[in-house]
């Protein structure tokens, strides 16, 4: 049997291809506009803030754009707004009609601060009220958990902000991003069955750790907020790899279970000090590393890894009676 997830995870290359070729000049021109602003807010919740943070760590490593990301609450309530503002938006949302972002959105229209939506659907509330609108062309998305969506919203603001950057570093990244459809394509093909063996091996595992550093942040989020615990209703917390030495070295033993994303040796230094140390314990330590996947830019990293991810999530959520995506909550109980 094969669920909605499955499909959605299937469309993703399609997805990326149709945004690219209707919003890639839109995009540029965003770009170009955003590139004179003094600090830009990247507003979004689950897997849209989670594009966010990986974008805010991907571009600090190569610029000193001033990026704030904020889930659309922590705007509403408690960013001051000054009189003398140079700053823009941009909002990131499934649906267009996240209630939090959306307040967000028209918080900082009130204050005419330039704002940008990133949305799957063009009659969306966001759609409508921002200044700017990049519609994802995914069609419908059913599984809760995010994947074709995840991928054109992600795609979507790394062409914004590597198109600003303009040094040899980024452009190389760029031309390395528009090809993101086809390794997508490749790895939907090539890892599904190690996946599924994996989720197989850990299907009676009840709490997930999932650490990441830099631009792998961002994903460990992901995969532990909206992968593991919407999609396989599994246990799950995302730990930031700097932070392991708090908290986390006083919980790791044998039969603990911790997911490592990984980007590259010099990439993940600090990340890798973790895993030796899990490694002496025995923890049951499950490593997703670029290098097994692709021979692209560390800072894309979160395109290649995705998709053996989800092939994990899905697997583990069969094996675990529950359909992948669905949902017991969320949509259904007012928030």
């Amino acid at each position: 049997m094969q669920y909605e997830m499955y499909q959605e995870m299937m469309d993703q290359p399609i997805s990326l291809r149709r945004t690219i070729e209707a919003e890639k000049k839109h995009i540029e021109e965003i770009s170009e506009e955003f590139s004179n602003l003094d600090k830009i807010f990247l507003i979004g919740c689950g897997s849209s803030i989670s594009t966010c943070y990986t974008i805010r760590d991907a571009v600090k490593s190569l610029s000193s754009i001033d990026i704030d990301v904020q889930t659309g609450y922590e705007f509403v309530e408690h960013q001051y707004l000054g009189s003398d503002l140079n700053m823009g938006m941009i909002v990131t949302s499934q649906s267009g009609e996240t209630s939090d972002t959306l307040e967000a959105l028209r918080k900082a229209k009130e204050y005419g601060i330039k704002t940008v939506s990133i949305t799957n659907m063009a009659d969306s509330s966001m759609a409508k009220e921002a200044d700017e609108v990049i519609v994802t062309l995914c069609e419908e998305e059913k599984a809760i958990l995010g994947t074709k969506t995840y991928v054109t919203q992600l795609f979507s603001l790394y062409a914004i902000f590597f198109n600003m950057i303009k040094t040899e570093k980024s452009e190389k990244i760029l031309n390395q991003l528009y090809a993101v459809p086809d390794l997508i394509e490749k790895l939907l093909k090539t890892t599904e069955e190690d996946c599924k063996h994996l989720a197989e091996v850990n299907k009676d595992v009840d709490l997930f750790y999932c650490m990441g550093g830099g631009i792998n942040f961002g994903l460990a989020y992901k995969l532990a907020m909206t992968m593991f615990m919407e999609g396989s209703i599994k246990h799950a917390c995302p730990v930031y790899s700097g932070e392991f030495r708090h908290g986390l070295i006083e919980r790791v033993e044998e039969g603990v279970t911790v997911v490592f994303l990984k980007s590259g040796e010099e990439y993940d230094k600090v990340t890798l000090r973790a895993l030796k140390f899990c490694e002496e314990l025995g923890v049951n330590n499950i490593i997703f590393d670029l290098k097994d996947y692709a021979d692209i830019d560390s800072l894309l990293t979160p395109f290649a890894l995705i998709v053996p991810l989800e092939w994990f999530i899905y697997h583990l959520s069969i094996y675990n009676g529950e359909d992948p995506g669905s949902t017991r909550h969320i949509g259904k109980v007012r928030y």
